[in-house]
């Protein structure tokens, strides 16, 4: 599919009832650290913007994520997108474009923003993050914050939503034994809450929206 047209149904479909939880948990590991649902924890849970970037590369539509480094607070080392807790006042918008400026040095100033999707909770920092979908017309110069970001990744869109590159593993996380689906790239694994965002993102190309 051509990517205009691959941007033209992400647009459509965010724009739609969106896949929701079911997608979500497709990748989810089992068993989750909770399954409590968004809308459950709303009034206690810390809330997050988080950006889902795309851009056009040279060779086709991009996603931005980003390896954590060991110095920030929450959920160090692990590829996640870029993003932080929101301020008050603040839109979850506002929040996802402002943590993503700051956190590798971008000029969003021609972004544009095309929907959100379904927030996720994540039990063991309390955070419930809402993700905003963006698009830049190019590649953006990135000037990463040494102390936050370890690591940008730039993912083909087309890779994400290839199913050769969905794999599932046992691991051993907290001492009991853990079913992990996870997304490959490079030799990266890309799983947990970043996994299950995608997995909601990925589903929009499925088949067109109702």
């Amino acid at each position: 599919m051509p990517d205009r047209a691959v941007l033209e149904r992400i647009e459509t479909g965010l724009r739609a009832p969106l896949p929701g939880i079911p997608a979500q948990l497709r990748m989810a590991p089992v068993p989750r650290p909770g399954q409590k649902p968004y809308y459950e924890v709303e009034g206690t849970s810390l809330k997050a913007g988080v950006l889902v970037l795309l851009y056009e590369g040279e060779d086709g539509l991009y996603l931005l994520l980003t390896r954590r480094t060991e110095r920030v607070l929450h959920h160090r080392g692990q590829i996640s997108f870029p993003g932080g807790e929101q301020h008050p006042g603040e839109s979850i918008e506002a929040t996802a474009l402002r943590e993503t400026e700051e956190e590798l040095g971008l000029d969003l100033g021609a972004m544009r923003i095309l929907g959100r999707l379904t927030p996720l909770y994540i039990p063991p920092s309390n955070f419930c993050i809402y993700p905003t979908v963006g698009f830049l017309p190019g590649r953006p110069t990135f000037r990463p914050q040494p102390d936050e970001v370890a690591e940008v990744i730039e993912v083909p869109v087309c890779h994400l939503a290839n199913p050769e590159n969905r794999r599932r593993e046992s691991w051993t996380i907290d001492d009991r034994a853990v079913n992990v689906p996870f997304y490959e790239f490079q030799g990266r694994q890309i799983w947990g809450a970043t996994a299950m965002v995608l997995a909601e993102f990925l589903a929009l190309l499925e088949s067109p929206p109702a």
